[in-house]
C-alpha cells in the first residue's frame, strides 16, 4: 500500500515538477550566462569559479539523500504493514487486552521512523544553505573583481551592477538545483521500491490463451506436492477421478492435506510431482482464467467486501438480477437473515464483513459461489460455523443446485459427506480410505470412528 501510495508520489513529483523546473533552470542558465560572457567574458569566468564546487557538493549529497530515502520509505511500509494488521486483528487485541503493548511496539516503530527522517531531512537541509553560500561568494567575486576592473577603467560601473543582477537572477536556478536533486534521488529510490513490486513474475502462469471449455471431469494422477517455502509434504501420490456432475467429500484431520487438493484444482499452485488433469487435458495446458472463471469457491474463512449485501453476492455474477440474488440467498439459507436487517439487502458490511455472524458470512459467500452456476462448485468447510439443522437445509438446496455440477465438499462432519457420490479420507498427505457412506461405515478406519462419535454427539 506504501509503494502504490507514497513511492508512487516520489515518482508523480519527479515527473511532474522536477522535469519542470529543471528546463526552467537550463533556460535561465543557458540565457544568463550568454548575456553575461557578451558583456565581459572575464567576469563571467570568474563568476562562475563557485559551481564546480556546487557540482561536487550536490553529487555527495545526492548520494547521501539517496541512501536515506530509501530507508525513509521502507520504514513507512513497516509503519502501514504495522497498522493494517492491528486494525484488521483489532478484536484479537481488544479480547488478549494487549493495547498498551500494541501502542508501545507502535511508538517504537514511530520513533524509529521519525530519527530516520530526521536524519534525511538534515541531508536536505544542507542544500539551501549551501545555495546561499555559493551565491553570496560569486556576488562578492562579482563586486571584489569588477571593482577592480572599475578602478582600472577596464570597464564601466553599470557593468558590475548588471553582474549582480544577473547573479541574483540565477539564484532561483541555482537553488532549484538541490531542490530537484533531492526530488530526483527519492524518485529514483521509490522507483526502485516500485519496479521490484512491477517486476515480480507469478508462479502460475497461463500457457494457453485459447478459449478452454470446462465440462467438469477431473482426476489426480500420481500427485505430489510440496510447499516450497515450508517444505512440508502435503499430499503424497494421490489418485482419484471425478466425473462431471459427480459430488466428492473429502474427510481428513487437520493438516492432512484437504486445503492442498482444492488449491491444485484451482491452479493456486501446481503439482511437484504427478499431473491434475480437467477433462482428461492435463490442467497447465487449459487456459487459467477460463479455469478459474468455472469454479465457485466457498473458503473455510470467508471474505466479503465494505459493500452492501447484495453487491457481496452479485460478486459472483455481475449481471445478476434481484430474483437471482434472493433465490441464491435462500439456497445458502441466508435469506431471512438479510430482510431481518433495517436495509435488507442494501445492508453496508463492515470491513471483511464484520457487521455478520461468521455463519451468515459462510452463508452469503454460498450464495456468491452458487449465483456463478459455475461447471465446478468448491466448498472448504464452509458450514463449520453453522448448526447441524441449518447445515442439513443448506445441504438440501445445494443438492439441487450442484446437480450437473462437478462438487467437492471438505469437511469434518460426517453429515455434510454422507450423501456425496464418493468420499475420499485422507491422513497425512495419503488417502487412507475411499468409497460411499455406506461402504465407509462398515470398514474400520477414521470415517467410521467419526460417524459413530458424531452420532453419538447428535444423541446427547
Amino acid at each position: 500500500m506504501n509503494r502504490i501510495s507514497e513511492d508512487v508520489s516520489k515518482v508523480r513529483m519527479y515527473v511532474g515538477p522536477a522535469v519542470m523546473y529543471t528546463m526552467n533552470m537550463i533556460v535561465l542558465f543557458v540565457v544568463g550566462f550568454t548575456q553575461m560572457a557578451q558583456v565581459d567574458f572575464k567576469l563571467t569566468l570568474y563568476t562562475l569559479i563557485p559551481f564546480p564546487l556546487l557540482s561536487i557538493s550536490i553529487f555527495v549529497l545526492s548520494r547521501v539523500i539517496h541512501k536515506r530515502s530509501t530507508i525513509v520509505q521502507e520504514y513507512l511500509s513497516k509503519l502501514t504493514t504495522f497498522n493494517q494488521e492491528f486494525f484488521s486483528g483489532i478484536n484479537v487485541v481488544k479480547s488478549y487486552g494487549i493495547e498498551a503493548s500494541i501502542i508501545k511496539d507502535f511508538d517504537a516503530i514511530s520513533d524509529a521512523s521519525k530519527e530516520k527522517n530526521i536524519h534525511l531531512h538534515k541531508a536536505n537541509a544542507l542544500f539551501f544553505p549551501l545555495m546561499i553560500l555559493l551565491i553570496g561568494i560569486s556576488n562578492l567575486l562579482v563586486i571584489y573583481i569588477g571593482g577592480n576592473q572599475y578602478i582600472n577603467g577596464e570597464i564601466k560601473i553599470g557593468v558590475v551592477v548588471e553582474f549582480m543582477l544577473y547573479v541574483n537572477i540565477l539564484t532561483w536556478p541555482v537553488a532549484v538545483v538541490g531542490w530537484v536533486t533531492s526530488m530526483v534521488q527519492q524518485a529514483e529510490a521509490s522507483q526502485a521500491r516500485i519496479n521490484e513490486f512491477l517486476n515480480q513474475v507469478p508462479e502460475i502462469q497461463n500457457f494457453n490463451k485459447e478459449q478452454t471449455e470446462i465440462k467438469g471431469k477431473v482426476s489426480f494422477k500420481d500427485v505430489t506436492f510440496k510447499y516450497e517455502d515450508t517444505g512440508i509434504t502435503a499430499l503424497k501420490n494421490i489418485n482419484f477421478t471425478v466425473k462431471p456432475g459427480e459430488t466428492i467429500a473429502i474427510l481428513g484431520k487437520t493438516g492432512s492435506g484437504k486445503t492442498t487438493i482444492i488449491e491444485l484444482i484451482s491452479r493456486l499452485y501446481d503439482t511437484t510431482k504427478g499431473t491434475v488433469l480437467l477433462d482428461d487435458i492435463p490442467i497447465k495446458k487449459a487456459n487459467l482464467n477460463d479455469v478459474r472463471s468455472q469454479i465457485g469457491f466457498v473458503p473455510q474463512d470467508p471474505f466479503l467486501f465494505s459493500d452492501t449485501i447484495g453487491n457481496n453476492i452479485k460478486f459472483g455474477k455481475e449481471d445478476a438480477k434481484e430474483e437471482e440474488i434472493i433465490k441464491a440467498a435462500k439456497n445458502s439459507d441466508v435469506h431471512k437473515n438479510i430482510i431481518e436487517f433495517t436495509n435488507g439487502y442494501k445492508t453496508i458490511l463492515g470491513e471483511r464483513g464484520v457487521t455478520l455472524s461468521g455463519g451468515q458470512k459462510q452463508r452469503v459467500s454460498i450464495a456468491r459461489a452458487i449465483i456463478k452456476n459455475p461447471k465446478i462448485l468448491i466448498f472448504d468447510d464452509c458450514l463449520s460455523a453453522v448448526d447441524t439443522e441449518t447445515e442439513e437445509k443448506i445441504l438440501s438446496n445445494l443438492e439441487k443446485v450442484s446437480k450437473n455440477k462437478t462438487t467437492f465438499i471438505i469437511s469434518h462432519r460426517v453429515s455434510s459427506a454422507k450423501n456425496a457420490d464418493k468420499i475420499i479420507v485422507l491422513d497425512a498427505g495419503k488417502i487412507a480410505q475411499q468409497g460411499t457412506h455406506n461402504q465407509l461405515i462398515t470398514e474400520e478406519g477414521y470415517y467410521k470412528d467419526l460417524y459413530e462419535q458424531q452420532l453419538l454427539e447428535k444423541e446427547i
